[in-house]
């Protein structure tokens, strides 16, 4: 009898461990010498959408609202346009796969296996967990001088990713620091808002040792934006917090504050005197540019950014990045991207590309704020889950200024669109979705049990199938 709880409790959790298992993969070591590609993370969200799949022919339901539909459907044709005319059909189709997987199907599995703010909250947990082992790993590196290649040293925090893929550990971190941020501002008991805090700050130290300007910046915008949404006063006495924090944990690095404010101060520098690679991204930005202009509404096609670059690109083009260090020998690493996910978009897929792609995400933003309005009012519920939906959104739209997809994290990039669309599209709904109350501490529940009112005549998760 003694096992009956835990029991139903894994039952009632059954559709939402798939997902946490694509999260729990990406802890995983990475093979020094990989070109990237599928991992094992991206087999096991293959897997998670014809799960999904057979439990939709299983129900006989209504897969999707038609909200959801057309939002999270809305890249296939932009997508698919600019497949058709790829460099050559293998790239296009490779091209169709990869985007498909990271906003339309992952998401969309998301949307539909995750049912009640309890899944949304084991979910968020689940990455809060994995930023804590790729950080605790990172600051591992950073100390003992294991890390990736920075400066001549190999100093740089890059967790399991290695140093074919320095952002990876920096994208983990900055996910799981959003996460965390966002269950601490919310209504839950304190010792779940005082656990997500202390993780939150804890995640600041890896974030500063993977030296990436970009993750910066958007953690930056991110957790403002989390903090004034949470309430201004509470912004107020959080952010004199935080910087008190930074002060103590950056003056505590030693030798690498120099280094710190070296990067740091680069920030400002990109005008004035940039550094190599800088110039390399502002040179490949004019030459997605030169290319849209060529090819406005389709674009080049997709995966064709590598082979028009040399056309487009100045003689300030560096021939590729050096990376060295965490287990990996010494590479000369080509330039197959702008760094810029908009500008990507619209030099493979044109203007209507950008505008299914970009215009989809806006929208989810949208609806995701007013969901969050809705929790703050009097008598709202999932205010965590709110802050915590539309810190993703906010912080991988922000990012993708400085980013694009690519490497083994870019499946959590497809997780953390579903986990925003969940709630923009079902969750901030409350008709549409059981919560206790905002005590919940993030654990499943079974249906039945006290404080959890059945669903009678449904099948499990058609509430989120409505």
């Amino acid at each position: 009898m003694a096992l009956a709880p835990p029991l139903t409790r894994t039952v009632r959790c059954a559709p939402v461990l798939p997902v946490t298992a694509v999260v729990a993969l990406l802890a995983l070591p990475a093979d020094p010498g990989a070109e990237g590609g599928a991992g094992p993370a991206d087999a096991l969200s293959a897997l998670v959408v014809a799960y999904c799949a057979v439990r939709l022919l299983r129900d006989r339901a209504r897969p999707l609202s038609r909200r959801a539909a057309v939002l999270l459907g809305l890249p296939v044709f932009g997508v698919s346009l600019a497949a058709l005319h790829a460099v050559t059909p293998g790239t296009g189709i490779a091209g169709l796969g990869r985007y498909l997987q990271v906003f339309v199907l992952v998401p969309a599995a998301v949307v539909l296996l995750l049912r009640d703010r309890r899944d949304l909250r084991l979910l968020s947990w689940s990455f809060v967990a994995l930023a804590l082992f790729q950080g605790a790993l990172g600051v591992h590196q950073y100390v003992t001088g294991t890390g990736a290649s920075y400066q001549g040293q190999d100093i740089r925090a890059v967790g399991t990713f290695g140093s074919s893929d320095v952002m990876g550990m920096a994208t983990v971190v900055c996910f799981g620091l959003v996460c965390a941020t966002g269950l601490a501002l919310g209504r839950g008991p304190v010792r779940v808002r005082a656990t997500a805090t202390a993780c939150a700050l804890a995640l600041l130290v890896p974030l500063a040792l993977s030296f990436s300007r970009g993750a910066w910046i958007a953690t930056a915008v991110t957790l403002t934006a989390q903090l004034v949404l949470a309430g201004v006063r509470r912004a107020l006495r959080a952010g004199a917090a935080a910087v008190a924090v930074c002060v103590v944990l950056v003056g505590g690095f030693g030798v690498g504050t120099t280094m710190l404010q070296e990067r740091f101060d680069s920030i400002t520098q990109v005008a004035d005197a940039p550094d190599q690679s800088v110039t390399d991204r502002y040179t490949m930005w004019a030459a997605a540019v030169d290319m849209w202009r060529a090819h406005p509404l389709t674009g080049v096609g997709l995966k064709g950014f590598p082979e028009y670059r040399d056309g487009h690109a100045s003689l300030s083009l560096s021939s590729g990045s050096d990376t060295e260090g965490a287990g990996a020998a010494f590479r000369r690493q080509p330039l197959l991207s702008p760094h810029n996910m908009y500008l990507l978009v619209l030099a493979e897929q044109g203007l209507i590309g950008l505008l299914c792609l970009a215009g989809g995400w806006l929208a989810l933003l949208v609806c995701a704020l007013r969901g969050l309005s809705r929790s703050r009012a009097p008598g709202g519920h999932g205010l965590d889950c709110a802050l915590t939906a539309c810190g993703l959104l906010v912080w991988q739209l922000v990012d993708f200024a400085y980013a694009d997809i690519g490497g083994p994290s870019t499946v959590l990039t497809a997780l953390s669109f579903g986990l925003a669309a969940w709630w923009a599209l079902v969750g901030s709904d409350t008709t549409n979705t059981t919560d206790t109350s905002d005590s919940t501490n993030g654990t499943c529940a079974a249906p039945g049990t006290p404080g959890v009112p059945a669903k009678r005549g449904s099948a499990p998760g058609k509430a989120a199938l409505r």
